[in-house]
């Protein structure tokens, strides 16, 4: 039977999704996103190249490779305009025909930035810490039944009595929120009417098309975005993206049976980052974690802030594997931790001098905690690179089979830079 795959964040996201997504996808059909916006960020280098992908799936640099957008994710068509342009430009590769778009993915509009930015100053330092990119306002309006969709794009009278409708009812919050200016929607109305246009050609039933696919025998790779600890229901609530971004989320943002997900790979760093406000009880403050940063290139590709750098969290990881049921994972960036004598591993964590039996669902309880580490020996040579197994030295090998064991789950690839080639290929998993 052919297998299907999801290929989940086991952290607070930017684990290397995109590479593992790039390299496996040259095994299947179709390369589907279900969740998340164009918050997120999938490097990829392909040859010389470095490539971000915001929205499109990663697996669109492989020609021969299907790509859909489903109804999960919430859409800046401009955003999607863009991207599309660049890796034509970029790569010579065409998209029509490859990529298709969910005619009932929710749309992002200027108004959605607008809310986003409001409504963080007036949190001030309770503020989640967001990319400013209109992604959670979206997701608001589609919960609340208010949302524009895709399909809405196809019918230029429709779009624009709702957009007109809508723009009226965010002007009433942009002012009960003392917001300076208010939106005028003529322009909207002109603008998304285009971007409709434009891509008119990608835009499908995509539920009806990968169940097509499934029923032929055709193998798929599910993409998710952000990772486990920022899912909506499962992450660090509230400091979460607005979406499923666990394996759960597969079925519900792609319009398929959840029994069509046969097995669910994990990416994890070798240590653990986080991007904006939130309980991160591993993070290095200082050196170790300026250290951290700067040997990983520790910067947002959406939008290049600096992600907040520390050791491995074991618990948080362990807690991933459980709410994924993970079958196997990748662990990226081994050589960063290259240059450390020791490499801590948290392996538990305190709470008021207690060991904690649960993954904490409370936020402030999270902040409290004391993390237990376990000191494991550095290996102090460069890892760059490598490609094989045996040519890891002894320290390496042991910390990476430290953080199987502990896990419970085998790991199926390593990688050591970003380039394609510069990963070990393991049989576990």
């Amino acid at each position: 039977m052919t297998q299907n795959l999801a290929v989940v964040g086991a952290q607070w996201g930017d684990e290397g999704k995109g590479k593992v997504v790039d390299i496996l996808s040259q095994r299947f059909d179709c390369v589907a996103r279900y969740q998340g916006g164009h918050n997120a960020g999938h490097t990829i280098n392909v040859g010389n190249r470095r490539h971000v992908l915001h929205l499109i799936p990663s697996g669109i640099f492989q020609p021969r490779v299907k790509c859909v957008i489903g109804s999960g994710v919430v859409l800046d068509p401009l955003a999607l305009i863009e991207e599309t342009d660049a890796i034509e430009r970029a790569m010579s590769i065409p998209v029509e025909g490859r990529l298709f778009v969910s005619n009932r993915c929710h749309l992002i509009l200027p108004y959605h930035r607008v809310l986003e930015a409001a409504i963080e100053k007036q949190l001030g330092e309770r503020r989640i810490g967001t990319t400013s990119r209109g992604i959670g306002p979206a997701y608001e309006d589609k919960m609340g039944r208010r949302g524009l969709r895709v399909c809405d794009l196809m019918d230029p009278q429709t779009l624009a009595d709702k957009i007109r409708a809508l723009v009226a009812e965010k002007n009433r919050t942009l002012e009960a929120l003392k917001y300076p200016q208010i939106i005028d929607p003529e322009p909207l109305v002109d603008s998304y009417t285009q971007y409709g246009e434009r891509i008119r050609s990608l835009v499908i039933d995509t539920s009806a098309y990968l169940n097509d696919l499934i029923r032929s025998g055709k193998s798929i790779l599910f993409e998710g975005a952000q990772g486990t600890l920022l899912d909506v229901d499962h992450g660090t609530f509230p400091f979460v993206t607005s979406s499923s971004a666990a394996a759960g989320g597969v079925s519900t943002g792609l319009g398929i049976s959840p029994k069509h997900v046969h097995s669910v790979l994990g990416v994890s760093k070798a240590y653990t980052t986080r991007v904006g406000a939130g309980p991160f009880p591993t993070e290095c403050t200082g050196a170790e974690g300026e250290q951290i940063r700067d040997r990983g290139n520790e910067f947002g590709s959406t939008p290049g802030r600096p992600r907040r750098c520390g050791w491995f969290d074991g618990p948080a990881a362990r807690y991933a594997t459980m709410v994924n049921a993970l079958d196997s994972i990748v662990v990226t960036k081994i050589d960063v931790l290259d240059t450390f004598s020791q490499v801590p591993f948290c392996v538990d964590y305190k709470y008021k001098g207690t060991a904690l039996q649960h993954f904490p669902a409370d936020a402030a309880t999270l902040a409290s905690v004391e993390p237990v580490y376990k000191i494991l020996g550095g290996w102090q040579t460069s890892l760059a690179g490598v490609k094989e197994w045996s040519n890891l030295p002894p320290a390496a090998q042991d910390y990476l089979k430290f953080l199987s064991d502990y896990l419970g789950v085998a790991i199926s690839m390593v990688s050591t830079g970003p380039g394609r080639d510069e990963t070990i290929h393991l049989e576990n998993g």
